[in-house]
């Protein structure tokens, strides 16, 4: 297993969650990291992603202002702290990690990944 997502659950809204996505030492020479979730019934969807050499950031409008995608110091963990959720933040969260000679305007499409998370449920429900 390279790339191991947790941190999901049920809440509130207008709670938060923390996810987190842990690395094998491979999966580290990515350059970035990204995270997509997909609703019931929709498609996969680009959320956030991190530039983990230099910590450039990247968000869907969607969720601009409430989510934010950090690594550790290490580079071996990537985390989505999302606050303010929302009922339409409800969706299974995925990490992924960047194909090599990926360019910044490739980074929404998930083809621009190759290795992915097994995926984490987060549910926002009162």
């Amino acid at each position: 297993v390279q790339l191991q997502a947790s941190g999901g659950g049920l809440v509130q809204p207008g709670n938060s969650l923390r996810l987190s996505c842990a690395a094998s030492e491979r999966t580290l020479r990515t350059r970035y990291m990204g995270w997509f979730r997909r609703a019931p019934g929709k498609e996969r969807e680009f959320v956030s992603v991190i530039d983990v050499r230099s910590g450039y950031t990247y968000y869907a409008d969607s969720v601009k202002g409430r989510f934010t995608i950090s690594r550790d110091n290490a580079k071996t963990s990537v985390y989505l702290q999302m606050n303010s959720l929302k009922p339409e933040d409800t969706a299974v969260y995925y990490c992924a990690a960047s194909r090599p000679g990926t360019i910044t305007s490739q980074l929404r499409h998930g083809g621009s990944y190759d290795y992915w998370g097994q995926g984490t449920q987060v549910t926002v429900s009162s």
